[in-house]
């Protein structure tokens, strides 16, 4: 991804943000991991994690509790002498800190960090109180674990992925300060700061739970959300570039079928063209009583599917977006530990919450509608830039001397070949199981693969649609039409010419695409007033 920037152009009134006392929301994630904002944790919350390590220190006398005094999965048949119980705790982080391939950007390992430390705090997992102050003081101070983003299959959880976050937590491993990779070691002396000690299950309780995979998603989720809005808004230019009729993203059309997606997109689009003097009404063109004559009609009749059909198209990636959002909202303030203690009912409770099949389906399911987005914006780009099909526009949105100069024809290879590289991504991995672990994960969710997954195709569609928003410029130079575009449109018209002047010359691209990419990263649209 060329762009690892916050959204610094919207612009919240900062505040402190509880972490144990209800719900943290992406909204949460997006001040947090964008915006800098810090944290505080609950006090009722940190006397429930004492209260919960309390009970599991007198609760676990005399009892066989996984983790605690056992091996590990398959190993679990071995019992654990009562001197080396501590000693297992550090053997899981270490022998598990093996994770390979490209480390996670920063505020991807950060997202799961503010994951980790959420799940922690539902007091669920017997963890001493030391472990969320700790982490709490590693989010406001920026200091972010070197994780890599192979090794977790998504079921006992991420524990490759979660084994180098605990690992910095013991004072181990490298972690990120000052945008520098440096031993956790050092960096804790700098601050002063402590690395946790073993207790019980530390351990097990860091690495066990779907926080990587959550984490991750919880970022893919902000960045779908802008793509989307982007989408909408580039499909709305495109209808105001060809003047399009005005009933396929009208309430009547789209109040018949009885998809609230559907809908909303339509509304948006009406919101977007409201004062738009280039889309054309059908009733005043082909049901005036004046067309008898007309053997042939040079403006088409309807335009083709992907600029006619965007509610339908766009409807059901918003809806897999709204979707996701429940999802991951419940996923993250879950307990995804095992085993669950639970203070209340006084017991100690085996299972496997770790397992990720909810956030892999998910993500699988996000990574395919973010495809099929770009997938959208590569066809209207392709209409754009075939002159035979848009009977309006030179060839590749060329302003320069045709033959002598190219206008975008070089961009396209880059879009084309992106959107096929999405298309192969979306391969779901929920159904991708592979048996490990001497068979005792016999079944996995693969749910950080996923994960990733879905941030390559987003990261992916950003390039995209920064290529597709360019041509969308040229055109409507050519056309002159920007006194005759809404006024929404004619505003983001503005906005964008200000980093990617009109060319008729062949210059580089690379460095526009760039420009033009970071910032539909920073500037998620707002919409006027939807009906």
């Amino acid at each position: 991804m060329f762009f690892n920037l916050p959204f610094t152009r919207v612009f919240y009134t900062k505040r402190m943000i509880t972490v144990g006392t209800q719900k943290l929301t992406p909204d949460d994630f997006f001040r947090i991991l964008f915006l800098g904002e810090k944290i505080e944790l609950d006090v009722n919350a940190i006397q429930k994690v004492t209260a919960t390590y309390d009970f599991l220190m007198e609760f676990a006398k005399g009892k066989v509790i996984y983790g605690i005094n056992t091996g590990l999965g398959p190993m679990a048949q071995y019992k654990i002498n009562n001197n080396n119980e501590l000693q297992l705790q550090y053997n899981l982080i270490r022998s598990h800190s093996s994770g390979c391939g490209d480390p996670l950007p920063e505020i991807y390992a950060r997202a799961t960090m503010l994951a980790r430390l959420n799940t922690l705090m539902q007091a669920k997992s017997g963890v001493h109180p030391e472990v969320v102050l700790l982490i709490k003081e590693l989010i406001n101070r920026n200091i972010n674990p070197y994780i890599p983003e192979h090794g977790g299959v998504g079921a006992s959880g991420d524990l490759v992925q979660l084994a180098h976050l605990a690992l910095n937590l013991i004072g181990e491993g490298e972690v990120w300060y000052k945008g520098v990779l440096r031993p956790a070691e050092e960096v804790f002396k700098n601050e002063n700061l402590n690395p946790i000690g073993m207790h019980i299950r530390e351990g097990l309780s860091l690495i066990n739970g779907t926080s990587a995979m959550t984490g991750i998603g919880m970022i893919n989720l902000v960045h779908a959300k802008n793509l989307f809005d982007w989408a909408v808004l580039a499909s709305s230019m495109i209808n105001e570039i060809v003047e399009s009729y005005d009933d396929h993203f009208s309430e009547g059309l789209n109040k018949v079928k009885l998809h609230n997606g559907q809908r909303q997109v339509a509304s948006m689009m009406r919101s977007i063209l409201n004062d738009s003097q280039l889309i054309r009404r059908r009733a005043e063109h082909l049901y005036n009583g004046k067309t008898e004559q007309v053997e042939i009609f040079k403006h088409k009749v309807q335009e083709y599917y992907s600029l006619r059909c965007v509610p339908q198209v766009l409807g059901p990636v918003l809806e897999t977006i709204i979707n996701a959002e429940k999802v991951l909202i419940n996923e993250v303030n879950s307990a995804s530990d095992n085993p669950i203690i639970d203070v209340e009912a006084k017991n100690v409770y085996h299972g496997g919450n770790f397992h990720g099949d909810y956030v892999a389906l998910e993500m699988d399911k996000l990574k395919i509608a973010i495809t099929k987005l770009s997938m959208l914006a590569e066809r209207q780009l392709n209409y754009l830039l075939n002159d035979k099909l848009n009977e309006k526009l030179p060839p590749f949105v060329n302003l320069g001397k045709l033959g002598l100069n190219l206008g975008m024809q070089g961009v396209q290879f880059t879009a084309v070949s992106t959107v096929a590289e999405n298309q192969s991504y979306s391969f779901p991995m929920y159904v991708h199981s592979i048996t490990n672990n001497n068979d005792n994960q016999d079944i996995v969710s693969m749910g950080t693969n996923a994960a990733l997954m879905t941030k390559r195709v987003i990261d992916n569609t950003y390039h995209v649609m920064s290529i597709h928003m360019i041509t969308i410029l040229q055109a409507i130079d050519f056309l002159k039409f920007q006194d005759r575009l809404s006024s929404y449109s004619r505003k983001k018209f503005e906005d964008l010419r200000t980093i990617v002047p009109k060319f008729t010359e062949d210059t580089t691209k690379y460095k526009a695409i760039r420009e033009i990419g970071n910032y539909i990263l920073e500037n998620k649209p707002k919409f006027p007033l939807i009906d």
